[in-house]
């Protein structure tokens, strides 16, 4: 439902008043106006509103500038149909904190159209604030654990490892910038069948870089020539000695060796990406400091742990299955569709129980929220993983497990031939090293972890608007010579933007959308830190620079009235000068939070 004609204008917030807060007070507002109609006492509807009635923009922008929920939150707790409760918040909303026009849609949604006046103090905060733009105590300093990468340490990191790296690694910055308490935190899996593994693989070619062994390694070892280095290293230091050794005489030393070398390889390729942990964790170590036992412990004193027979795995793993009385944890009683197995029938703890303590560990770390990274292939893991955080947290510690697809890699359209020196894969270094790595991480974030990704080797170094990193760096590079260009030119060289802006002569609806673009900023961040999703800032980052191109274009082509300097007319000048800026601004803060760094000129 419209203002109707003879209501008053909207009166805009007050310059330097940010105008989201202002917007969402006015909105809460009007629905506790339409809520206290009803004969339901505040006290019972109150919380719901604080938690769930939202503001932020439309999926179409088309259909106004923001839209809240508010109805179909509240409107069935007070008695009112979805419908009534809109018809009456749209004719309480306009007038007020910018607010045009207020319409009714579809089941309940009201949409909202803000004057452009309102979107005017942003300028300036955003041009204040610079790259910490939209930064904010959202998260009330909550201390967040968010583990990623965490790859078995017996090779180099692949590009899939890459893409849960960056998604991490973004996560951790996006809920810094939106004011949690974060640690970045590794796991190291040195524990297991995989570390012997890898202690036998190393010996190999220890004793083939001796001469000892002709063979390259067969049928259970790890076959990349990565491992080369490492055995002649060791082979240096000891002379042979453990040649012909028995393996236990030798497996302890090569486990050690082995993980501390591929921990480098880790950390090398890590690195270049730019990411860096607070904390490691060793698997191994938790399991010798009785963390497991202490896990167990806990659960067995609430009833949550007995002995009996699992249900048959599906899948080839049921072919040689066996029922055998093993100590399961109740699992089902939270939401896992089973019990399951924490200690295998030859006495040694699952692999499961390990994760168990954990996550126990990193509650008792003072963890209530931890965020994991996984690879899609975990799909099925992360229900039993919860059922226990929550069995040993007694429901106080929530976890959230983002998950990521592959990543395709090719060239042209064709399949990238995976390395065989590296292990039939394709490695991190070498992406990295053809691509770079801000490319590398923008890219990785342009679509949902849960949707497999594309990534052409070819199309991501392709400098055209087509190459969303390109386009984002491009934009930033352009707005950076409006300065250079000021500086260079003799009527404008002394322009003061601050003082001389006349931020109500950009009327043109693609300034506007610019300016509305740089209000929202702020509401777009805490908004995808409440999701957890990084990505959503990359979206932006691609559209605010898709606008800002459209504005720059359509100025040097064919309405010279939009090009940002203007000599004659000092006060457009400044205003558009003024609003690069701010959009500069936007383009660092979210680049900032993606480890991307913005360029000044593309070379």
């Amino acid at each position: 439902m419209s203002r109707k004609k003879g209501q008053p204008d909207a009166t805009v917030p007050a310059p330097g008043d940010a105008p989201i807060p202002a917007l969402r007070r006015h909105v809460m507002e009007a629905v506790r106006q339409v809520a206290g109609t009803s004969s339901v006492p505040s006290g019972d509807w109150e919380p719901l509103l604080q938690r769930a009635v939202t503001l932020s923009p439309p999926r179409d922008p088309a259909h106004g500038d923001l839209a809240t929920n508010a109805s179909l939150v509240l409107a069935k707790r007070v008695g009112m149909s979805p419908q009534d409760f809109a018809d009456l918040l749209a004719r309480a909303l306009p007038g007020a904190a910018g607010i045009e026009s207020a319409e009714t849609a579809g089941p309940g949604f009201v949409n909202l159209r803000i004057a452009p006046s309102a979107w005017i103090p942003a300028l300036r905060t955003a041009v204040a604030a610079g790259a910490d733009y939209g930064r904010s105590g959202m998260g009330e300093a909550t201390p967040i654990n968010v583990e990623y990468v965490s790859a078995n340490p017996t090779g180099p990191l692949h590009v899939g490892h890459g893409r849960g790296a960056v998604l991490g690694d973004a996560t951790a910055a996006l809920l810094a910038f939106a004011g949690f308490n974060v640690t970045r935190e590794y796991y190291i899996n040195d524990a297991g069948g995989q570390i012997d593994q890898l202690a036998r693989s190393l010996h190999h070619r220890y004793r083939m870089a001796a001469g000892a062994e002709r063979a390259p390694p067969g049928e259970g070892l790890y076959p990349g020539e990565y491992l080369k280095a490492v055995a002649d290293e060791l082979l240096a230091s000891d002379g042979g000695q453990m040649v012909s050794a028995a393996e236990n005489v030798w497996l302890e030393q090569f486990r050690e060796t082995g993980v501390g070398a591929m921990m480098k390889l880790i950390d090398r390729d890590l690195a270049q990406l730019g990411i860096r942990f607070d904390v490691f964790v060793s698997e191994r170590d938790l399991r010798e400091a009785g963390c497991v036992d202490d896990a167990v412990g806990v659960l067995a004193e609430r009833d949550l742990v007995y002995t009996g027979v699992p249900p048959r795995p599906k899948g080839e793993a049921g072919e040689a299955w066996e029922p055998r009385p093993q100590l399961l944890f109740r699992a089902s009683r939270f939401g896992d569709d089973a019990d399951r197995p924490l200690r295998r029938a030859n006495g040694e703890w699952t692999y499961f129980a390990g994760d168990l303590a954990y996550h126990f560990d990193k509650f008792r770390r003072g963890f209530r929220e931890q965020i994991n990274v996984w690879g899609a292939d975990h799909g099925g893991y992360a229900k039993r993983v919860r059922a226990g955080l929550a069995a040993l947290s007694e429901d106080s510690a929530s976890l959230d497990v983002k998950f990521c697809q592959l990543v395709r890699v090719t060239r042209a359209g064709q399949p990238v031939r995976m390395s065989k020196r590296d292990g039939n894969i394709v490695t991190l270094e070498s992406v990295i090293r053809e691509v770079g790595p801000d490319v590398f991480r923008f890219l990785m974030l342009m679509r949902r972890p849960d949707a497999p990704l594309d990534f052409d080797l070819s199309e991501a170094v392709r400098q055209s608007k087509d190459n969303p990193v390109y386009y984002v760096q491009y934009a930033h590079a352009r707005i950076c010579s409006v300065f250079r260009r000021v500086q260079d030119h003799g009527e404008l060289r002394d322009l003061d933007v601050a003082s001389e802006a006349e931020p109500t002569l950009l009327t043109d609806p693609r300034e506007v959308a610019l300016m509305r673009e740089v209000a929202l900023w702020p509401e777009q961040v805490e908004a995808a830190a409440r999701a957890r999703e990084p990505h959503r800032i990359a979206f932006q980052l691609s559209e605010l620079a898709a606008r800002y191109h459209g504005l720059w274009t359509a100025g040097a082509r064919g309405e010279p009235s939009l090009r940002t300097l203007i000599p004659g007319d000092r006060p457009r000048t400044a205003a558009r000068v003024l609003l690069a800026d701010a959009v500069r601004a936007v383009l660092r803060a979210g680049l900032s939070i993606l480890g991307v760094t913005p360029v000044e000129e593309m070379r």
